[in-house]
């Protein structure tokens, strides 16, 4: 079914029977650390499984040293999370062939959970389920870290609509290191509104999850060579999907289910396809839309993903269609994109995947014209529609900050503790740009122009901003009028649904609407582009 670089039957066998890989190795050079200066979490004791939570699935999940050929040649060292289901139904867990990706883990709606995590790596490790809405303690703050030897045990009930959410690395400033090398893997949640739908399921339900990856002539992984690596995120040279290399995909001439995730740390991808077809979308990070979408592109961003409706009907035997990323500007700074340097430069076009017409079917079912239902929040339902909780984006050559401080353990700010059980207004914008302390200040927007003068304007960069907990409705953007970058990804952004991770372009103001309910404790928001993440652009919310 599947064809590239370095194919094998155990790659065909598995998008016949389920879908899904991920994101992903190697040291941060000592200078690296040494900048930081972010302050050490405090050591919390080790969680053992509680006697009296009656667990409906139970995961043994290990995040270890480990090698994959991802290329002819010599074997790729990587980190692996592995999985052994210890109870629960067949299909809960899912391995995927040849790929340093983690398993899948299947989940259904109102299912009580315990996960054994195991760490076997050199180093700290915790492990997030990103986009699941459960307690401060379950969620994989650093401040649950364990050390290399020891374990964590997870309890929580599956609350979550059905959806793709993303389970990864989130320790202490080597969040990105983790991923990169190796430690994700895709967690989907069903529930019995999707079952209901007929969406296309099993071998036409394909997950596809793209990344950009950076190889020496060994065929091992290259991370953070320098400074500047860093400061604009840590981009690859080559594109790999599910972690392998030049993929294309053999179809059926009939309709088919994409579940796209953005792996990468910092990448952003402008996503079509090459003959102009619109993408018709059926779903975000927080699960189905309430009706289709159709659009001529879509943007994605770190830590998002999309549903999409694929539909090859009426195309011939051995025709081709490739998603591509689209030209594009502004998400990086003229400086960034000459950092960058890595061959593949941000905002070029290149090809992704390619699927490819291999039989003629006459069965396909037909795209369903209302999707879902869910509790869609207006302003007059939160409870500061007068005064929005800011998160402040701030960038520096040195610190990556938000509301003006970069993180630490224990610093929350007053506009940081938020009332459990409330809905809040919050809005992110911009403080300034990597050169916020004056030369070079005026050029903005990467490739798409320069303004101002010097010392005057800030050099800004687009950052997918990513908050733990409970999904957010998008209310608004403000984006600068006339900007021709900003116009270059406007009619990207699929707003209508429930998101966890949300675009904010250089200059833009988005508006969120997002509710803290059920569970008190520390709930982070940051960047998710890791690098920016691991430098600081990091907080927490005090839900009490």
């Amino acid at each position: 079914m599947f064809a590239n670089s370095y194919g094998d039957k155990s790659r065909r066998r598995f998008l016949t029977q389920t879908g899904l890989g991920l994101l992903a190795y190697a040291g941060l050079p000592g200078w690296l650390q040494a900048m930081e200066g972010m302050p050490e979490m405090p050591k919390m004791p080790e969680r053992r499984a509680d006697p009296t939570f009656k667990a409906d699935v139970e995961i043994e999940l290990r995040c270890q040293p480990g090698s994959v050929a991802i290329m002819v040649g010599e074997p790729t060292r990587v980190w692996q999370y592995s999985a052994h289901l210890l109870h629960g139904s067949a299909g809960t867990v899912t391995e995927i062939p040849s790929s340093y990706l983690g398993p899948i883990i299947r989940l259904h709606q109102g299912q009580k959970v315990r996960i054994h995590l195991y760490n076997g790596l050199p180093e700290t490790s915790i492990t997030h389920w990103h986009g699941l809405h459960v307690p401060a303690d379950m969620d994989g703050h650093p401040l649950y870290a364990v050390a290399s030897g020891e374990k964590r045990v997870y309890e929580f009930e599956v609350v979550n609509r059905a959806g793709l959410n993303i389970y990864h690395p989130h320790p202490h400033e080597t969040t990105a290191k983790q991923v990169y090398y190796g430690l994700a893997g895709a967690l989907f949640v069903h529930d019995d509104e999707e079952a209901a739908l007929g969406l296309p399921s099993g071998a036409y339900e394909l997950p596809l999850v793209i990344q950009d990856r950076l190889f020496d002539a060994q065929n091992q992984l290259i991370y953070v060579r320098n400074r500047h690596d860093r400061m604009a995120g840590f981009y690859g040279d080559r594109i790999l999907v599910n972690g392998w290399a030049d993929l294309q995909v053999d179809v059926d001439s009939r309709a088919y289910r994409l579940r796209l995730l953005n792996g990468s740390t910092a990448r952003i991808y402008k996503l079509a396809w090459d003959d102009g077809t619109p993408l018709t979308v059926l779903g975000v990070d927080g699960g189905l839309l309430e009706r289709p979408e159709t659009k001529p592109y879509v943007m994605l961003a770190p830590g998002e993903r999309l549903d999409v409706w694929a539909d090859f009907s009426g195309r011939a035997v051995g025709t081709e269609l490739t998603m591509v990323s689209l030209p594009f500007s502004g998400v990086l700074p003229m400086m960034g994109m000459m950092m960058q340097g890595n061959g593949l430069p941000v905002g070029s076009h290149y090809p992704v995947f390619t699927f490819k017409i291999t039989r003629k079917v006459s069965d396909s079912p037909k795209l369903p014209a209302i999707l879902s239902h869910f509790k869609r929040y207006t302003l007059q339902d939160t409870a500061n529609p007068e005064k929005p909780v800011p998160i402040a984006i701030g960038e520096s050559p040195m610190a990556m900050t938000l509301n003006g401080r970069p993180y630490a353990y224990n610093d929350v700010l007053p506009s940081e503790r938020i009332p459990v059980n409330t809905v809040q207004l919050l809005e992110i914008s911009h403080e300034g740009g990597m050169m916020g302390h004056g030369g070079m200040g005026g050029m903005r927007h990467g490739m798409g122009g320069m303004r101002g003068g010097m010392g005057g304007g800030m050099m800004s960069m687009a950052h997918p901003i990513h908050l733990h907990g409970q999904q957010f409705q998008i209310l608004s953007r403000t984006a600068p009028a006339h900007d021709e970058a900003y116009a270059s990804v406007r009619d990207g952004f699929i707003d209508s649904g429930l998101k966890d991770t949300v675009l904010v372009m250089p200059g833009e103001t988005v508006r969120i609407i997002k509710p803290f309910q059920d569970f008190k404790g520390l709930f982070m928001y940051h960047c998710h582009n890791l690098e920016h993440e691991d430098m600081g652009m990091m907080r927490d919310f005090l839900v009490e």
